[in-house]
């Protein structure tokens, strides 16, 4: 028999792997692994999958027996999963696979520029922010042209760069946004058999992977004079979209499938009374896993919540954060981290809670003036590192808030959020310059500068030894030379 397990199971988590027995005799049942293995060495891969054949008894009557089989099955579950490679990830998400900016993929190049270790490049038809994402063999961009008028999905070709489709949406009257945002800014999401692009106020949009329409959500107008820039996220069959920010804003989730409206979340602290108000959420959510239950972690003006994402309806809030939110939270088991724009506070939570935690909850809060960030930082071990946006980077111990290291990154702001790939952090400025820098809390050491040249906002995205970096004016693929 074949069983699957999924990264984020209670099963994956807790060392339990499924193995099914002949379905006539025994239920499915669930062995251990031993501590010593990772994701990795058990056999789960980054796209989220660990297939293992088990062959147990058959017609086992009694518990000597049920337990012996057990033991066998074991015993051959460890060694499948010892011998079987891992198979590579798709980078599905603004944020990757798990929405924290890991890959657990290998072989991703060291260094590269606009002519070393590039294997293609496409020009797209105009600037944006949002970042490519993969599944299999297809790279999706999102992209506006004609000044906002036509937003665009394109797919392309992961071999060779070329478009395999496109989809363009009407907008016949743009909303306002600042020219360092262009329209289109949010990243798409996909499971691997349709894609979702939200392209602001020309809505909702869910496709095939032949570009085929499935739905189409009209969500309403935004209007901030900053634009938008929240990407959805996936869950179970709910696709979440944190809509907004300006004179309407809430978070929605439509069903995956058909774009109907599952629930829909307003917050007071969301809405602007005016399009040029210092007020607002460009955040995109993450869901993960507090004592076995999935949440879905909110960072909006003055608070961060935890809501259920299969309701939207709230588990904690914890009050701190300033009314301009960029960053997503970043989320460990015992402590979630909030970072505000604008000089605004950075708020550090134990997630273990119910109702107003703002008090009973803390762990920590930088409440001093602190620097603009945008780019969401990245959780490694027990430190956090945020490269903020006059090109500071910062290391800070999670458990405590102290700041281990501060390290200019060159001369230039930065937008961009902080991968992990590689045992080695990646992060870009806003000239197109990419620095690769050795996850350390005792000091910052760059390990590389790749430069391509052009003018950059988007993250970066990583796939089965490959890097994908969208600029103003193309979408690359970076990787290794072939031995």
């Amino acid at each position: 028999m074949v069983s699957a397990i999924l990264v984020g199971d209670p099963a994956a988590r807790s060392g339990m792997v499924p193995f099914t027995a002949d379905q006539r005799t025994t239920p499915e049942r669930y062995c251990r692994i031993g501590r010593g293995f990772t994701e990795n060495q058990a056999g789960v891969t980054g796209r989220g999958e660990m297939h293992l054949t088990v062959h147990r008894p058959y017609g086992l009557a009694h518990r000597a027996g049920r337990q012996g089989g057990r033991t066998a099955a074991c015993l051959t579950l460890v060694i499948l999963a010892a011998i079987q490679p891992a198979r590579a990830e798709d980078w599905p998400a603004w944020r990757g696979p798990r929405g924290n900016g890991h890959s657990a993929d290998s072989g991703f190049p060291l260094r590269w520029s606009a002519s070393e270790n590039v294997r293609w490049k496409k020009e797209l038809p105009g600037p944006g922010n949002s970042t490519p994402i993969v599944t299999g063999q297809r790279v999706f961009v999102t992209c506006a042209s004609d000044q906002g008028h036509r937003r665009s999905l394109i797919c392309l070709d992961r071999a060779t760069g070329q478009v395999l489709w496109e989809r363009h949406v009407p907008c016949e009257n743009p909303e306002p946004t600042h020219e360092s945002n262009p329209h289109c800014s949010s990243s798409p999401v996909t499971d691997g058999q349709r894609v979702v692009a939200w392209h602001g106020s020309a809505g909702i949009v869910a496709y095939d992977l032949d570009g085929t329409e499935l739905w189409r959500k009209d969500v309403g107008r935004f209007e901030h004079v900053w634009g938008t820039g929240s990407s959805p996220v996936l869950y179970q069959d709910a696709v979440i979209v944190n809509c907004g920010p300006g004179l309407q804003s809430f978070v929605v989730a439509l069903d995956k499938r058909t774009g109907d409206e599952l629930w829909r979340r307003t917050f007071p602290e969301m809405t602007s009374a005016r399009i040029d108000e210092y007020r607002g959420s460009w955040s995109t959510p993450v869901i993960d896993k507090v004592n076995e239950r999935d949440l879905l972690f909110l960072s909006l003006p003055l608070w961060l919540y935890a809501v259920d994402p299969l309701t939207g309806v709230d588990v904690w809030r914890s009050g701190g954060l300033g009314k301009l939110v960029y960053t997503s939270p970043l989320t460990s088991p015992e402590t979630v981290v909030a970072m505000s724009g604008y000089e605004g506070p950075v708020i550090a939570v134990d997630p273990r809670g119910a109702g107003d935690i703002t008090t009973s909850h803390r762990r920590w809060i930088h409440d001093q003036k602190n620097p603009q960030r945008v780019g969401s930082g990245v959780i490694v071990g027990p430190y956090m590192y945020v490269l903020n946006e006059p090109g500071i980077a910062w290391c800070v111990e999670l458990a405590t808030g102290e700041i281990l290291w501060k390290q200019r990154l060159g001369k230039v702001a930065s937008w961009n959020s902080v991968c992990l790939a590689e045992g080695r952090l990646y992060v870009a400025n806003q000239a197109g310059t990419t620095y690769v820098v050795k996850p350390d809390p005792s000091e910052c050491t760059v390990l590389a500068e790749n430069d391509l040249g052009e003018p950059m906002n988007a993250s970066l995205a990583f796939s089965e030894g490959q890097v994908f970096a969208r600029t103003f004016q193309h979408v690359y693929c970076i990787q290794n030379p072939a031995p």
